[in-house]
């Protein structure tokens, strides 16, 4: 059991990394949602069971990321209209998912679906310009940054234990994907570094690393909070929490389209270029809504 959890865990830690690719929904999908969290809402009462049960499993999730992590980020910068693309349709590949679980629509649930989408549209405008694939800060330089990564730790890894919610995507919305990711792209350099000598980079990948300290931080009081609270609307609201994560799904959507796809179009395009690029989006597009379709009923 602990082997076959680490081997789900790795690859929930790759759909964490992929944006638009909700591993909440990836952990529903290969059965560990609700005893994850089960596992970290309870985890006073029987700590010793917990650690065993999350122990291979965040193992996985770490292996997972750092495989994946320089890929991805290498794709974003490298071919962004296919990658962005690709993102947008595991998006909506999701939202079957998430109809299922909303049974009929009354006017609360249209209120929150909206509500929640104005409020990622506007967390997205509040956020700047800047590409999501830049490396907004490179090292702690100040308690600005600090309160930055803190924050981003709380507010993607928390949410993101909402099923259909891209922990990568609510990065990428506060602008601090490429900043985290990179970071975490470091790990491995580091520990080159270190064994081959290479004091001096060792530094420098040092600082990018250091960067994790205040996300983790973030993150681990994010999912001590969401854990509890979702434990408990699951069980008595469902349909309504779903509800407001179809919403933030359908702006994701556009916030993928407006800052990954839109900055990445070229212009001066000739007919057949124009054609050949719609072609490469929509193919992107299923290639992506199928993929996530296939891994909800694998």
């Amino acid at each position: 059991m602990p082997i076959i959890n680490l081997i789900k865990g790795a690859l929930i830690g790759v759909a964490l990394v992929i944006p638009g690719l909700s591993g909440s929904i990836f952990a529903v999908i290969v059965g560990l949602y609700e005893p994850l969290l089960a596992a970290i809402a309870q985890f006073k009462k029987d700590w010793r069971k917990a650690i065993i049960f999350l122990g291979p499993i965040g193992i996985g999730a770490g292996i997972g990321i750092l495989l994946s992590t320089k890929i991805v980020l290498w794709l974003c910068t490298a071919y962004p209209l296919a990658a962005y693309s690709f993102f947008i349709g595991l998006v909506i590949g999701s939202l079957p998912f998430i109809w299922r679980k909303i049974h009929g629509f009354n006017f609360s649930k249209i209120a929150i679906l909206i509500g929640a989408a104005l409020i990622m549209l506007l967390l997205t405008k509040i956020g700047g310009h800047q590409s999501e694939s830049d490396i907004a800060i490179r090292q702690l330089s100040s308690l600005a940054d600090f309160g930055t990564l803190l924050f981003a730790g709380f507010f993607s890894v928390s949410l993101m234990l909402i099923p259909g919610i891209s922990g990568s995507i609510m990065l990428m919305i506060i602008k601090q994907y490429g900043t985290v990711y990179h970071a975490v792209s470091q790990l491995l350099d580091l520990l080159v570094y270190l064994v081959t000598g290479r004091w001096a980079q060792a530094q420098q990948a040092g600082q990018s690393v250091l960067l994790l300290l205040p996300f983790m931080i973030g993150a681990l009081i994010g999912t001590v909070i969401v854990a509890k609270l979702m434990h408990y609307l699951l069980a008595h609201y469902a349909e309504h929490v779903y509800a407001g994560v179809l919403g933030v799904v359908l702006a994701a959507i556009w916030i993928l389209a407006e800052t990954g796809v839109a900055p990445a179009w070229p212009i001066g395009l000739t007919i057949l270029s124009l054609i050949g690029i719609i072609l490469l989006i929509l193919v992107m597009i299923i290639v992506g809504a199928i993929a996530t379709i296939y891994f909800d009923r694998a």
